[in-house]
């Protein structure tokens, strides 16, 4: 199988770690949780009472997402902050679209 695109290797490795991260539901549900949230993020425990996860599972997600760039976490005082960061979304999106409907059939 070819790839016809003109991104190299680290680039279609980083488009395919965020794909994989986002296939799970819990982070899928942590991700748009965020991106609903805006620039302005939210906290871990607006998340965990919001999405319902317990501490310690939500933390091992968040880690997964932030791995791959898709959330940074910034403490604030005795708070953790996560935003989205939107930058690697648009680069998934792009990558998705990137070739739409030019395919021949």
């Amino acid at each position: 199988m070819v790839i016809s695109t003109n991104m190299d290797t680290e680039q279609l490795n980083n488009i395919a770690a965020r794909l994989a991260e986002l296939g799970h539901p819990t982070r899928l549900a942590i991700f748009k949780y965020l991106v609903k949230t805006g620039k302005n993020g939210a906290s871990v425990g607006s998340i965990q009472k919001e999405l319902g996860i317990p501490a310690s599972t939500l933390s091992h997600h968040i880690a997964k997402l932030i791995k791959v760039g898709l959330v940074k976490q910034v403490r604030e005082s005795r708070v953790l902050h996560c935003f989205p960061q939107f930058n690697a979304l648009i680069e998934v999106i792009a990558f998705l679209q990137d070739e739409c409907c030019s395919i021949d059939r």
